[in-house]
């Protein structure tokens, strides 16, 4: 469990630094290391996205204990 949320929280960051870029700069991270909409970019979305999902609710969950 302890490697799980190790990697969650990565892919939180990652797609917390990908937005920063993205408004910063106009400039997306995975887009260019992996391609535009390609296969492997659409599945880092979808994990930094279920990532985030996860964060959320943890979050949830630690505030209202």
């Amino acid at each position: 469990m302890k490697v799980m949320k190790g990697l969650l929280s990565l892919l939180v960051t990652v797609g917390a630094i990908n937005w920063g870029l993205v408004g910063a700069s106009r400039f997306d991270l995975v887009a260019r290391l992996f391609g535009s909409m390609s296969k492997t970019s659409r599945i880092v979305y979808s994990l930094v996205g279920l990532a985030g999902l996860y964060h959320i609710f943890k979050v949830k969950d630690e505030v209202t204990a």
